[in-house]
């Protein structure tokens, strides 16, 4: 569940935990309403036909995709590649960092 002071944003990166999806990774592109998201990943799930998920069965990364939100402000949609492109870059900066030895917090 989400906190009410954090509430999920247009962009942010999220982990899907339930469905035939599990285990990967999506980016929040809109709203259904106050329970479910519509999610993309670029590659199955498109921008125009996103997956509608319950909140509850996603785990929030606590990072946004910077790139998909100025494309989203700007022109109300974002190209299926940048999706691809912030979802594989994080999936990059985590095994990184886990290599190093520090903190993961996923």
């Amino acid at each position: 569940m989400v906190d009410s002071d954090a509430r999920p944003r247009i962009g942010e990166i999220v982990r899907i935990c339930r469905g035939r999806d599990a285990g990967n990774y999506a980016i929040i592109v809109g709203f259904e309403d106050d329970r479910y998201l519509l999610l993309a990943d670029g590659n199955k799930r498109k921008f125009d036909t996103p997956k509608k998920k319950n909140i509850s069965h996603v785990e929030f990364q606590h990072a946004i995709a910077p790139d998909v939100v100025k494309a989203m402000h700007e022109n109300n949609r974002v190209s299926n590649g940048k999706i691809r492109f912030a979802i594989q870059q994080f999936i990059t900066e985590r095994a990184e960092v886990s290599e190093k030895g520090e903190i993961s917090h996923g």
